[in-house]
């Protein structure tokens, strides 16, 4: 391998690594953000959801009204990916 060919590698193994850690950052920074939206849907999960969830069992909503939210397991499972993401985060200090 020539010399130019070395950097040549060198710099291109350079610029993936620095794309992967910016998007990394961005991607903890989003995360860190996201701390009053989980709160928001926990309590909405603790409160209204069980009533909405139950009048769209009973078709009281519109057809096309998206609801994911109303999911049986979707918005649980999602508040508690979000429990271990940040409890692995703290883990590692990061």
């Amino acid at each position: 391998m020539t010399q130019k060919e070395r950097i040549e590698q060198m710099e291109n193994l350079f610029d993936q690594s620095n794309e992967v850690i910016q998007r990394l950052r961005q991607a903890i920074d989003d995360f860190s953000a996201l701390q009053p939206t989980i709160d928001e849907l926990d309590n909405y999960y603790k409160t209204k959801w069980r009533t909405d969830f139950e009048a769209d069992e009973k078709g009281k909503l519109p057809a096309d009204l998206k609801r994911g939210v109303l999911s049986e397991d979707g918005l649980w499972d999602l508040l508690e990916e979000y429990q271990q993401l940040k409890e692995c985060l703290e883990e590692k200090h990061i």
